[in-house]
């Protein structure tokens, strides 16, 4: 009897800990969920939102214009932020009156919300033109004028790359795959850059 209570707490202690390891080895290289604590990028993810990010494998040459990424903060690593890639390596980078120019080409992003009509110059509302470094990405909320974003402290380098947003999860009746828009798809072949 003391020989099957030893084996069962022995076997209970073991799946514990292959289950800790295997949520850790998941969570450091597959994928990690994040909540979304500002409204920066409103109305695509709000406040509170929990979302899951594809880790694996994943590093600059994973990412396309448009995608929703996770990233270390820049001027502070400890930080996650979350916000749509605008510009890859080697793009330039443009905003007029609040227009987003990707090589010199408009973008129409119907997501983009703009909470006010007034234009603020340098860096919200007029921007660049400036070039992506090759080993960094430009980075926007789609709450335009109320988005701390690589018009404000930079670009994001290859190193703090976490992962792509793939899917919302929290809160349940909004919880669905998250894609890049159509509208980044078919400038795809328009937008590229001759390196």
């Amino acid at each position: 009897m003391k020989e099957k209570i030893i084996s069962s707490l022995k076997e209970t202690v073991e799946t514990i800990v292959i289950a800790f390891v295997l949520a850790f080895l998941v969570r450091t290289f597959v994928a990690e969920s994040f909540w979304i604590p500002t409204g920066s990028m409103e109305s695509t993810l709000q406040i509170r939102d929990r979302i899951m990010a594809y880790k694996l494998f994943y590093g600059i040459k994973n990412v396309d214009r448009g995608d929703i990424l996770v990233f270390k903060y820049p001027l502070n690593p400890r930080q996650n932020f979350v916000k749509r890639v605008i510009g890859l390596p080697g793009d330039e980078i443009q905003i007029k009156d609040k227009k987003v120019y990707v090589n010199g080409k408009f973008v129409s992003e119907p997501y983009v919300i703009h909470s006010d009509s007034y234009l603020r110059g340098f860096p919200r509302d007029e921007y660049g033109p400036i070039k992506v470094p090759l080993d960094s990405v430009f980075v926007m909320g789609d709450n335009r004028d109320n988005s701390a974003d690589s018009r404000y402290w930079g670009f994001v380098p290859r190193q703090n790359l976490v992962g792509e947003a793939f899917l919302l999860y929290w809160p349940l009746w909004r919880a669905r795959i998250i894609k890049r828009p159509q509208v980044w798809k078919k400038e795809e072949e328009l937008l590229k850059v001759k390196n």
